[in-house]
């Protein structure tokens, strides 16, 4: 089978590792991949079969249809959301071709957050209070309305960017007049959202849908904020780690009936099935687990710690689930813990300069419980030279926690490139959980 895998990141670097090894492959074209799918056609990321990018846009649907047509691809999976938002899978649908990911009006519930919000009223899905505004006027209102500490939300897609947690009055009016005066979203931020501010742990629980039903994946942890102990400006994501400690059986078992459940049935009420992973952000809350929002693909960094829990192929299952029909589908997944260290340019999600090489990749890589996903990189003469705020993904893997974190780091230590940045403080909250947790067994 050859594959088309959209998309240049972490979360795409470690679905093509995922993809690469197993059988039925036979080659993963990667629309436009990084540095660290390139490598792999050289054999230097662990690959046994052959990796190849393709320079094509992957916000555009056009394009990727005709490259799938030309290379002869029996598969697409799409891995970042903006494609999705663009109607790739409709464009593929009509063509009778298959892809993983759901439809454009599937793609609302995170290309829009205001669409999300709504539907979750609609079919009584548990949420934060929020009021959807079209102007800065009635946004400040809101804000007030609700009290501080109060959520705004950019409606559109922003990249991870587009959401502030104010604290005062004064913090709330200036991300409003940032998103709907000064356009720092585009048009991402001409209509925001405001909500309550729910307090609780933050959970991204995975879920492959076919439509009617979904299979789950091991829940994860991520870090938002750029800076240590979670201060800062957010970002596209700092470090992740799974299994997460706070999803028991139980919670998992209530998640999919109070969330999963209804957004399949009421989509499907709607006139849309949802084929593709669909993301539950949640919180925590002293009421039960809360919807902060969805995303429809996997996330970046969790792809990175939750791919690699997987033990057996992944290609038949989102396969099978892009044809609308998981039954029979079984998969074996790991509870050996994974920590995520995103390694990025010093300066991110502000200004960064780009263009060093990046040194100490073939060593991290050697370790035996470290894996390296590239994401803002690029082969510069056969060099691996940073070209975005994040740069590389580094893994670790362990029995326990502790050893998941210990090997993560020591991966990043051996890499080196000026001003690299990376947050020291990642999985410790799953040592705050629980202190060990014991990992390898299939779940």
């Amino acid at each position: 089978m050859r594959l088309l895998l959209v998309g240049a990141g972490g979360r795409e670097n470690a679905m093509a590792w995922k993809f690469s090894q197993e059988s039925g492959v036979e080659e993963v074209i990667c629309a436009p991949g990084n540095a660290g799918m390139a490598m792999a056609t050289n054999g230097k990321f662990g690959s046994r079969l052959r990796t190849r990018c393709v320079m094509v846009d992957s916000g555009d649907p056009a394009a990727l249809l005709a490259l799938a047509v030309r290379e002869g691809v029996d598969f697409t999976i799409v891995g970042p959301e903006l494609p999705l938002s663009l109607g790739v899978s409709d464009r593929f649908a009509e063509a009778g071709r298959p892809l993983f990911g759901p439809l454009q009006a599937a793609a609302r519930l995170e290309s829009s957050k205001a669409f999300s919000k709504e539907f979750m009223a609609r079919h009584q899905i548990p949420t934060a209070q929020f009021r959807v505004c079209h102007n800065t006027d009635d946004a400040i209102n809101a804000c007030e309305a609700f009290g501080f500490p109060v959520v705004v939300k950019a409606d559109g897609l922003a990249a991870g960017k587009g959401v502030t947690v104010a604290p005062d009055r004064q913090t709330a009016k200036a991300a409003v007049y940032e998103a709907m005066v000064d356009g720092r979203f585009g048009d991402a931020g001409t209509a925001l959202v405001i909500e309550e501010c729910l307090v609780g742990p933050e959970v991204s629980f995975f879920v492959v849908c076919d439509g009617r039903q979904g299979m789950v994946l091991p829940a994860a942890q991520d870090y938002k904020r750029v800076f240590d102990d979670d201060a800062g400006p957010n970002t596209g994501g700092m470090g992740a780690f799974a299994p997460s400690p706070l999803c028991s059986e139980s919670l998992v078992d209530r998640v999919t009936r109070e969330v999963v459940t209804p957004v399949l049935e009421g989509l499907r009420a709607e006139g849309t099935e949802y084929r593709g992973v669909l993301y539950v952000g949640l919180m925590l809350t002293p009421a039960g687990p809360k919807v902060i929002e969805f995303n429809v693909r996997f996330g970046d960094p969790e792809a990175q710690v939750v791919l690699p829990m997987v033990h057996t192929e992944l290609t038949p299952v989102l396969l099978a689930a892009a044809k609308g029909d998981l039954n029979g589908i079984q998969w074996r997944v790991g509870s050996d813990p994974h920590v995520a260290v995103v390694v990025a340019s010093g300066g991110y999600p502000g200004a960064y300069k780009t263009g060093f090489s990046i040194e100490g990749l073939a060593e991290a890589a050697a370790l035996p419980d470290v894996l390296v996903f590239h994401a803002g990189s690029v082969l510069r003469n056969g060099v691996a030279v940073t070209s975005g705020g994040r740069v590389l993904t580094v893994v670790g893997r362990g029995q326990t926690f502790p050893e998941a974190i210990d090997a993560a780091y020591t991966g990043v230590g051996l890499i080196s490139f000026p001003d690299k940045y990376y947050r020291t403080d990642i999985g410790q909250k799953a040592l705050a959980c629980q202190t060990t947790i014991t990992g390898g067994e299939d779940a």
